[in-house]
């Protein structure tokens, strides 16, 4: 620790004489020759923006969307989720966090989508990526209408859509209602004004095709068993809106913790690279 001003005597600076432009320029000279030229510390640029992982200017605040993600190849999303997944996760292992690394070979390639990822345009982005990469035509049109559809089994969508609150997974089920149909309901699965156990009776009673829902309530139902994932084909991460703090579902810890954790099951993580059983992972 350093002393205080007050506990020892400071002595008069000595006057030095500036060192003449000519010898300056010398001194570099010799540096740049011994090699020792100096450089910058990148360490000191790289502390100050430790977190600071997206540009300011792609967030377009009046629509409430970070841009950048639909810039984002699959290699660039899955980087990024590690880093967000390290950055909160300091209690974790390496090992831990090694387990929720995502591969980007898991990700599907969605920068086509060239729409601004507001909640009006959920819809669109579901239907341009309803069929199996490659695919188009005509089994890319009947991928779209099996969007409405459900599969036979109650409780058991073919679409889950994660976000970061109650609120915006209310504002996406709405927006989502041009896939319900009679007998097959949009569900709301996040914990805002509703209980696991309602969540838990209305899965068990009732067929649907697409399921909107926060990271904690989609695990504890799944847990549980009130939520099967046998007729899956799709998840789909509503990474792009961000709050009046500039924060997504990638940017807190309370929400980027248990998505890594749902994105990583067991049942997830080997359908990513399963052609026959394949299970698409976006980002929305």
């Amino acid at each position: 620790m350093s002393e205080s001003p007050a506990a020892s005597p400071v002595a008069a600076p000595v006057a030095t004489p500036a060192p003449s432009a000519a010898s300056k320029a010398k001194s570099k000279k010799r540096k740049a020759q011994d090699g020792t030229q100096a450089t910058p510390n990148p360490n000191k640029k790289a502390k100050a923006g430790k977190h600071e992982i997206t540009d300011d200017s792609l967030l377009d605040l009046e629509a409430g969307v970070n841009t950048s993600f639909s810039r984002m190849d699959p290699p660039l999303l899955a980087d990024y989720v590690a880093r967000q997944a390290k950055r909160f996760g300091t209690d974790l292992s390496p090992v831990e966090l090694s387990d929720l690394y995502i591969s980007a070979n898991a990700i599907r390639d969605t920068t086509t989508f060239t729409a601004t990822r507001t909640k009006e345009n959920l819809p669109d982005f579901l239907e341009e990526f309803a069929a199996a990469e490659g695919k188009e035509g005509k089994e890319k049109e009947e991928a779209k209408k099996r969007l409405g559809g459900t599969p036979p089994k109650n409780g058991a969508p073919h679409t889950i859509v994660v976000t970061g609150g109650g609120l915006r997974a209310a504002d996406l089920v709405r927006a989502s209602r041009k896939f319900q149909r009679k007998g097959n309901v949009v569900s709301k699965l996040f914990a805002k004004h509703f209980k696991v156990e309602e969540q838990v009776r209305f899965l068990a009673k009732n067929k649907t095709g697409i399921a909107i829902g926060t990271p904690a309530r989609l695990m504890d139902l799944l847990d549980n068993g009130a939520l099967s994932v046998e007729h899956l084909k799709r998840i789909v991460v509503d990474a792009s809106y961000i709050d009046q703090k500039k924060r997504g579902v990638l940017d807190m810890k309370d929400t980027i913790m248990p998505l890594a954790k749902w994105l990583t099951r067991k049942e997830f993580k080997d359908r990513y690279i399963d052609d026959e059983k394949h299970l698409d992972l976006l980002f929305f």
